[in-house]
Order: C-alpha cells, then structure tokens, then sequence
C-alpha cells in the first residue's frame, strides 16, 4: 500500500509558492519569447500566489494582453472584462477597454457571415471613445468604428440586394433604408439610394423614385450610382450629365 501511495503522489503537481518577481519576472520573458500562452498562465499565477500585491493587479491586465497576443480573443475579452470589473477606477482600465474592443475587432469576418461580433466591436470600440474621448486609444478606435460601421451597412446591402433579386420590393427597401437611417456615413449610401430608386420604380411609386433620386443627385452628383439612377427615371441609357445633375437642379419641385 505504500509503494502505490507513493506512485499515485508522484503524478501531482507539487504547489510550491515563488516570490512574486521571480514569477512576474518568468511570466514577461515568456512574453518577449512569444510563449504568450504560457506567459498567460504565469500572469494568472501571479495573482493566485499574491492576491494582494501590486503585481496582481499587473498580472490581470498583462494576462488580457498575452491572451490576446496568443489570439485567445475569447479569453482575453473575459480576462479584460473582469479587470474592469475589479478596477474601474485604475489607470490602465481605458486600456482593458480599449484590449475588449480590438479582441472582437480582430474577428470581424465577410459581410456573408453572421455579424454578431461585429455589433459587439461596434459597441466596445464606441465604449472606447465615449469613455476615454481624449486618450490615445480613442483615436485608433475611431478609424477602427468607420471601418466597422461600413462593415455592418455592406450586410444590409447584401440582404438588401438578395431580396431585390427575388422581386421582394418591400423586404429589400427595408434594408436599404436602414443603411441610409443608420449608417449616412458610410461608402454604401449612394447605391442604397439607387436600390430605393430600382425598388420605388418596381412597385410604381414613381414620385417616391424621383424623391429618391433626387436626394442621390444633390448629395452624390458625380456618383455611378446618380447616373444610374437618371437613367432609370429618364429612360435614357447613360448620359453625359450637365453641372449639378438633372435630380439636383429639380430637388425643389419634387417636394
């Protein structure tokens, strides 16, 4: 019984506690080594073996870090949510923010795929700026929202597009109209108003298709998207269109 007590207690990992340097020490060169998933386990350790200790804190945010370093975006979103959690008030927790926010960034996939992490890029990334508007990761989340907003509206575009193929006017209107309503900033409003201009045309709203157009021709009078449009509503093929545009010029008569 002795000799199996003996083999059964050499298989356990012995606990033997570090000085917190030494362990923070271990957990940084395995970062500089790019062993960051191992470097986040020792980050771990560190707040296991000393709790109350500066280099917890550290450890936490560090963790974050090589989780996503190692791209355990999963992880590092958890890891930087819980630091936030735990230190709302610290000086790096605009950085766990800003961590969360390009962990969903990263996994942003085409516009034939579900969005859910886009929407929560979207929301994380605007997190950033809302909460930290004069930091630097305020900045970077900014250009990293117009691409991400951009992102979601060429979803709508394609739904859109889908439904207009099968002659499901309404459905199809229903997308492009929330790219316009949600996302006027974004390179995919001018053909969305040219897509309501197709839909209006189709189901015989003609004054609506001129209403349409005409707010194309003012905003986006050099548009392919605007000549496109001029041709659906005059009948002709593709004009060599005059200064201003035809929808530009008649903007108030069709209000």
């Amino acid at each position: 019984m002795s000799v199996l007590a003996a083999c059964g207690s050499s298989k356990k990992d012995v606990y033997v506690e570090k000085p917190v340097d030494d362990l923070y020490n271990k957990a940084m060169d395995e970062m500089v080594e790019e062993r960051y998933a191992a470097a986040a386990k020792t980050f771990d350790e560190v707040e296991s073996q000393h709790p109350y200790s500066v280099w917890a804190t550290k450890g936490q945010i560090m963790a974050a870090y090589a989780e996503y370093e190692a791209g355990n975006y999963g992880e590092a979103v958890i890891a930087a949510d819980r630091f936030i959690q735990l230190h709302p008030g610290h000086r790096d927790v605009a950085y766990a923010y800003y961590l969360k926010a390009i962990s969903y960034y990263v996994q942003i996939t085409d516009v034939g795929r579900d969005q859910k992490i886009t929407d929560q890029a979207l929301k994380a990334l605007d997190d950033v700026v809302r909460r930290f508007p004069d930091s630097k990761y305020a900045r970077d989340a900014k250009l990293k929202l117009d691409f991400t907003r951009d992102h979601l509206a060429g979803k709508e575009m394609e739904i859109g597009r889908y439904y207009l193929k099968r002659g499901q006017y309404l459905a199809a209107m229903n997308r492009f109209k929330r790219v316009i309503d949600n996302y006027q900033t974004t390179t995919h409003v001018p053909e969305a108003l040219e897509r309501l201009v197709e839909c209006d045309l189709a189901l015989g709203l003609t004054d609506e298709a001129k209403a349409n157009a005409a707010v194309l021709g003012y905003n986006y009078p050099g548009s392919e998207w605007y000549e496109d449009s001029y041709a659906l509503i005059t009948g002709t093929g593709n004009p060599s269109l005059p200064k201003g545009g035809w929808f530009a010029r008649n903007l108030g008569s069709l209000f």
